[in-house]
């Protein structure tokens, strides 16, 4: 039984994805927060952005003037510093991918099958952790690349549906909204830290400013470089690149 002073854990999730345009690799990322943290980041962004004058949108594909570098350093070093903040992310090899098996030959319905897979797992992975605590989680997703025009509510009911068969719980997933990515911060952030990831993995060339960013991630997190994965316990920076046994752990659950 839930007491009062135990409270709801309640969970913002913004996400972005890559890849959906021809490349070897496809990817989504998540940035997590606490939800009653969502206003300091918010506050925090923007501090930072003024205080580097950065006008534009953060987003990894416009990271290219070498005159913000000290913008994206106080931006990455911000984000290990708090505790509060994580990021998730899955790296699909398209070519592993099994669609006439699991996906009815089809990307579209892959792609989206993928993403709700990586939010379901991290979401397992909470109420597992905290098993006597309510759980809310709120979703903010940049469009999602798809053919489908309720992307976002399609998710929202598959992830309850996985979720409830396991923890028989009330929808913990209260809502999986589309947000523009100019009006959301954490999604813009999502996204430079999924672009650094998945250019590591499409092993392309890049200019200085967005090698400057990949190594002063890799550089918080000790590493030589991004082309890695971590293991599934790593809360801070998760890179997962295999779904195969996921695919055949929920391939009943995730038809709609």
């Amino acid at each position: 039984m839930i007491t009062e002073n135990q409270g709801i854990r309640s969970w913002l999730i913004a996400c972005d994805e890559s890849g959906t345009h021809g490349a070897p690799h496809y990817g989504f990322g998540s940035l997590w927060l606490k939800w009653q943290r969502r206003g300091d980041f918010l506050s925090d962004f923007r501090a930072i952005l003024e205080n580097h004058n950065f006008e534009e949108e953060c987003k990894w594909s416009r990271a290219t003037r070498a005159g913000y570098k000290p913008f994206y350093e106080e931006l990455i070093s911000y984000f290990f510093k708090r505790q509060w903040l994580a990021f998730h992310c899955l790296v699909v090899r398209k070519e592993i991918v099994r669609r006439e098996e699991f996906h009815q030959g089809d990307w579209d319905l892959a792609r989206r099958k993928h993403f709700t897979m990586l939010l379901t797992s991290k979401m397992r992975k909470a109420l597992n952790r905290f098993k006597d605590r309510e759980h809310e989680f709120r979703v903010y997703v940049d469009t999602i690349a798809s053919r489908y025009d309720k992307a976002d509510e399609a998710v929202e009911v598959i992830s309850n549906n996985v979720l409830n068969q396991r923890f028989r719980t009330n929808s913990p997933v209260k809502s999986v909204i589309t947000r523009d990515s100019k009006e959301t911060p954490a999604i813009q952030l999502c996204d430079l830290l999924l672009g650094a990831v998945m250019e590591t993995w499409h092993q392309k060339s890049s200019n200085t400013t967005k090698k400057f960013i990949r190594d002063c991630i890799a550089k918080h997190l000790g590493w030589d470089g991004l082309l890695y994965d971590t293991m599934p316990r790593e809360r801070k920076f998760n890179i997962c690149i295999s779904m195969t046994q996921l695919e055949k752990k929920d391939k009943s659950k995730l038809k709609r």
